[in-house]
C-alpha cells in the first residue's frame, strides 16, 4: 500500500526533482496536462522580452544578423537532434506538426513513385492522430494513391508491395501506446516501404533514435514536452540519404539555395534546408528555444534515458495508487500495462455505466470535476462503439513529483466517491476538451 509518506520519500531521492525550478508551476495546480501543452519556463518571459524590446526593438531588422535570428531554425532543430537520435544539420524547427508531415509525405510519395510507380497505398494506423489522416487522404487523392487504415496488430502483415509509405505517431494520442520504432522500420525497409513518424507525443518524453532505426522522414510538435508554448514551432527531419533528393511542395524562399538572391526560379537549398518555407516567426522560436533548454537541462543528470525511468516511475505509481483508491467505480486503464510498451501518458475509461443519465460523458465530467480541485488532465471523445470516452493524464518528469501523483489520485478519489462529477456545472462542454 503506497502511502503520501512513501511518495515524499521518493521525491527526496530523486535527483531530477531539481529540474522542476525551471518552470513557473502555479500554486494549488497539479499539472497532469503536458502531453497536451507544456509548462512555461521560468526564463521564457524574459527572453521574449529581450526579443521584443532590445532585438526588435532597438535592433530592428539589424537582429536578423546581430542576434542570429536567421539561424535560430537549425540551431534550434540541432538542439531537438539530440533529443530525438538525429544529427547536427539533419533537423529544423518551422512551420507546424500539420503542414511539415505534408511536405515530408509529399516528398516520400514522390520518391515512391519515382522508385516503385506500382506502389499506391499509404498504410497508417486507424486510431492515428486525425491531422495526420486528413494530411494522408488530401495528398492520396492529389496522387491517385489509396490510405489504407488499419488496427494496430494488422500493421506488419499489411506491408505489402503495395505500401508506398508507412505513416504513424510514435506514441498514440490517445492511449499512450508506443509502437517499436526499429522493429517496424525494419520490417519496413526489407518491403521497400519508406517510413513517415509523427513524434508528438515522443520527443521530450521517451527515448527516441531516428537514425539507429532507419526512418526516413520524421516531423514533432514543440509545445508538448518540449515546452515551447502554445501554437510552438515544430520540427522536420529528413534522414541524410534523401534530404537532397527530392523537393518539398511548399518551396518557399526561406527553403531557397540563396534567399536573398532574389531570383525569380526557385532552386532549393541542400539537405534539410529546403524544408523550410517562409519567414521563421522568431518571437515563437525564441520561446521553444527556452522550453528546449529546459530539456537538454536533464543531460548532466543522465539525459533521455534518466528522464524516461523516472517518467515510468510516475506512471507506475499512478496505476498503483488509483487501483488502490478507486477500485469499486468501475475505471479500466486503457494504456498498456506494460511501461516498456507506453510513452509517457496514462488514459483511463469507465467500464460501467453512470448510475443516472448525464447530458455529458462521465469521463468528461470527472475530468472537469478534476480541475475543478486543480487536477489538471484532459478528455478524449470515443466513437460510442471500439473506442470508449478517456481521461487522459500526463507525465513530464521535469517538473511533476511522486507526491503530486499521489495528491491527484486522492482527489480523483474524492471526485468519484462523493460524486462531484454529477453536479450541474460539470455538465456544460467546453469547446476545448
Amino acid at each position: 500500500m503506497l502511502s503520501l509518506q512513501d511518495c515524499q520519500a521518493l521525491d527526496r531521492a530523486d535527483p531530477l526533482r531539481v529540474l522542476k525550478d525551471q518552470f513557473v508551476c502555479p500554486p494549488g495546480v497539479m499539472y497532469l496536462d503536458g502531453n497536451s501543452l507544456g509548462v512555461m519556463p521560468k526564463a521564457t518571459p524574459g527572453r521574449i522580452r529581450q526579443v521584443v524590446e532590445q532585438e526588435w526593438g532597438q535592433g530592428l531588422i539589424r537582429s536578423w544578423n546581430s542576434a542570429g535570428w536567421v539561424d535560430w531554425p537549425a540551431q534550434i532543430g540541432d538542439k531537438v537532434a539530440r533529443l530525438v537520435g538525429a544529427g547536427p544539420n539533419e533537423l529544423v524547427v518551422t512551420d507546424s506538426t500539420s503542414v511539415n508531415l505534408f511536405k515530408v509525405l509529399s516528398a516520400a510519395l514522390a520518391m515512391a513513385r519515382h522508385d516503385a510507380p506500382q506502389r499506391d497505398q499509404v498504410l497508417s494506423e486507424r486510431s492515428n492522430f486525425p491531422t495526420d489522416l486528413y494530411m494522408a487522404q488530401s495528398l492520396c487523392q492529389q496522387h491517385g494513391m489509396r490510405l489504407v487504415l488499419v488496427d494496430d496488430m494488422a500493421l506488419a502483415p499489411a506491408l505489402s508491395e503495395r505500401v508506398a509509405v508507412l505513416m504513424l505517431t510514435h506514441v498514440n494520442y490517445r492511449t499512450g501506446a508506443m509502437h517499436d520504432m526499429a522493429a517496424l522500420d525494419a520490417q519496413a525497409k526489407a518491403k521497400g516501404i519508406l517510413t513517415v513518424w509523427d513524434l508528438a507525443h515522443s520527443a521530450g518524453a521517451v527515448e527516441v533514435d531516428l537514425r539507429g532505426s532507419g526512418a526516413d522522414f520524421a516531423v514533432g510538435c514543440g509545445y508538448k514536452y518540449l515546452n515551447g508554448g502554445p501554437g510552438a514551432p515544430a520540427f522536420v527531419w529528413v534522414n541524410a540519404q534523401h534530404a537532397s533528393r527530392f523537393w518539398q511542395p511548399l518551396s518557399g524562399w526561406w527553403g531557397h539555395e540563396r534567399p536573398f538572391a532574389f531570383t525569380p526560379g526557385y532552386v532549393p537549398a541542400q539537405g534539410i534546408a529546403r524544408y523550410l518555407c517562409g519567414t521563421p516567426p522568431v518571437i515563437s522560436l525564441a520561446a521553444l528555444d527556452e522550453g528546449v533548454n529546459t530539456v537538454l537541462a536533464a543531460e548532466p543528470l543522465g539525459g533521455m534515458p534518466a528522464l524516461r525511468k523516472k517518467s515510468v516511475a510516475l506512471c507506475e505509481t499512478f496505476i498503483a495508487l488509483v487501483e488502490q483508491c478507486c477500485a469499486d467505480h468501475g475505471l479500466r486503464l486503457v494504456s498498456p500495462r506494460d511501461a516498456a510498451q507506453r510513452g509517457s501518458q496514462l488514459s483511463w475509461c469507465f467500464d460501467t455505466p453512470a448510475p443516472q443519465a448525464l447530458a455529458v460523458s462521465q469521463a468528461y465530467a470527472v475530468v472537469q470535476a478534476l480541475m475543478a480541485r486543480g487536477v489538471v488532465g484532459d478528455f478524449r471523445a470515443g466513437d460510442g462503439a471500439s473506442q470508449p470516452d478517456l481521461m487522459r493524464f500526463g507525465f513530464t518528469p521535469l517538473y511533476i513529483g511522486f507526491e503530486t501523483v499521489w495528491q491527484a489520485v486522492m482527489h480523483l478519489k474524492a471526485v468519484l466517491d462523493h460524486r462531484e462529477w454529477q453536479r450541474p456545472q460539470f455538465q456544460q462542454v467546453q469547446t476545448v476538451t
